[in-house]
């Protein structure tokens, strides 16, 4: 996975476990026994014709409607799987790493995450997660902290 190799490469620390097959953020969460607050949840956007990551809780979703007024963009959508899976060659569809500077896409996460002590999130598989502090997350991917994330309830 290409999000391995890049964490051995720059050196932080971060645990990786190995979990059930979890398909959403949320599943993640519970087999990882984890507030799903901390469990980073990638989603790919079109805006204006140009791909970005979305990265927020767990628990939410994006309001497009926000993320357009904020990026002044003309469209925001969300990106179809056949996009999805032609940009993450080396992942299972749908657990893709929050790293977009690693597929050459900005990487936008919402400010709900910004001031956590760490991240989880999904090593490219639907069985393992990835665990390491938001302040190496940050320094690594240098996001854009926008706020987008609305937090779903059931």
């Amino acid at each position: 996975m290409r999000v391995i190799d890049f964490l051995d490469e720059s050196g932080v620390k971060y645990e990786v476990s190995e979990h059930a097959e979890a398909f959403t953020a949320q599943q993640v969460a519970a087999a990882e026994h984890e507030p799903g607050r901390y469990v980073a949840k990638p989603v790919i956007v079109k805006a204006d014709d140009e791909y970005a990551m979305c990265v927020l809780p767990a628990p939410c979703k994006i309001d497009l409607g926000a993320l357009k007024k904020q990026l002044g963009a003309k469209s925001v959508e969300l990106a179809g799987e056949n996009e999805i899976g032609g940009i993450f060659d080396d992942c299972e569809l749908g657990a893709e790493p929050p790293f977009g500077n690693l597929y050459d896409l900005t990487t936008i996460i919402d400010k709900a995450l910004k001031d956590d002590d760490h991240i989880t999130f999904q090593a490219g598989t639907h069985k393992k997660a990835v665990r390491m502090s938001m302040a190496d997350y940050s320094r690594l991917v240098q996001p854009k902290v926008l706020e987008f994330g609305c937090h779903v309830t059931s």
